[in-house]
């Protein structure tokens, strides 16, 4: 039994976090994915794990770490896509909502940590860290866009571990095909450091940005497995060039990254954005994420079911929403048909043992 006197900060930290504590790290490696399907699991903000039936393991955009922390600093850094973007100084209040459901110190299987670009909440030191210092893991590549492995590069991922991906680049990772494509990240775009804002003294006005630029900065990806294809949107706005990669690639399930913008910002689609993307697509199941991560971005995924119910017959979608949870599993294509996500909610082993009470009228 613990006392008072044993209690620190430092053990409450480290018996609370992260939330879940081993749970998910411990369902995903026990997973045993059927054939011909794919398991994903959402952990929080666009983070995703992908399992296929030969165990290839792939996380994409895992983010362990918090918002803001403290009222004691007023304004954002220079640089910061939202300061360039609307003219903004004073700090975002953006505080992390949704809890940390895996513990990166506790991957013990995985094959590769992939990002679609870099910011802070789609790349992840922690997540470095526990990878490269577990000799168990010394196999694990990272991938992604230029910008990214220069990231991982500086915080110390071996040169050699990182693979640099670029639209229309291919990976093979076991029963498993990554492709990265075009992103529609325009926030990134506005994010220093860019290609030629340094000899213009930070300043991005003047300086055209280019698809070559996006491609280093940041990329779309589908995965291709034997259950289906995922097509994960990073950060990417609505653009009507989702209708060529529609036409492009057979799609089963989209991520898009939905959640209601702040004034004089546009950085997440909207609910009829995340429509219109998985209508372009042409896939059959749209999810949206990141709404979940930030207190200033929250959004009702209500509001997409109620735009869906409203256009579905009308404009004769032939997809339909799946409302998740953080830290939900997703087995495709047995769960193709769900709308709404929850939890495991237990006690199906209810009356199998005698009920230990008075007599049988309390229950």
């Amino acid at each position: 039994m613990s006392k008072v006197s044993e209690i620190t900060r430092e053990s409450w930290i480290l018996s609370t976090f992260p939330e879940w504590g081993t749970w998910l790290n411990e369902e995903i490696e026990l997973e045993q994915v059927p054939a011909n399907n794919f398991a994903m699991w959402w952990l929080g903000c666009v983070g995703l794990w992908v399992k296929t039936p030969q165990s290839a393991n792939i996380c994409i955009d895992l983010w362990c770490g918090r918002g803001k922390a403290t009222k004691q600093v007023k304004d954002m850094v220079r640089g910061h896509q939202m300061a360039n973007m609307a003219g903004v100084r004073k700090l975002q209040p953006n505080l992390r909502n949704s809890v940390g459901v895996l513990d990166p110190f506790a991957i013990n299987e995985v094959d590769a940590i992939v990002a679609t670009h870099y910011h802070n909440d789609h790349i992840d030191v922690n997540v470095a860290a526990a990878v490269v210092n577990n000799p168990k893991l010394d196999h694990v590549k990272f991938i992604g866009p230029q910008y990214c492995v220069d990231m991982w590069t500086k915080w110390g991922v071996p040169a050699e571990r990182c693979v640099v991906v670029k639209p229309g680049d291919t990976v093979k990772i076991k029963d498993l095909e990554l492709v990265a494509l075009d992103s529609f990240d325009r926030t990134c775009l506005v994010t220093l450091p860019a290609r030629g804002a340094e000899d213009n003294g930070g300043e991005l006005n003047g300086i055209c940005p280019s698809d070559e630029e996006m491609g280093l900065k940041a990329v779309n990806y589908l995965i291709k497995t034997p259950g289906g294809n995922i097509y994960h949107s990073g950060d990417s706005h609505y653009s009507i060039y989702y209708a060529k990669h529609g036409k492009d690639y057979d799609i089963d399930v989209a991520l898009g990254s939905y959640g209601e913008n702040p004034l004089g910002i546009q950085d997440k689609m909207t609910s009829i954005d995340i429509l219109r993307m998985a209508e372009c697509l042409r896939a059959k199941v749209v999810i949206p994420v990141h709404h979940d991560i930030w207190t200033n971005f929250m959004a009702s995924t209500n509001e997409i079911l109620e735009l869906y119910r409203m256009r579905k017959d009308r404009l004769q979608y032939q997809f339909h929403p799946f409302i998740w949870e953080v830290g939900g599993k997703y087995v495709y294509p047995r769960d193709k048909d769900l709308i709404e996500y929850h939890h495991p909610r237990g006690f199906d082993d209810c009356f199998e043992q005698e009920p230990n009470v008075p007599f049988k009228s309390i229950l």
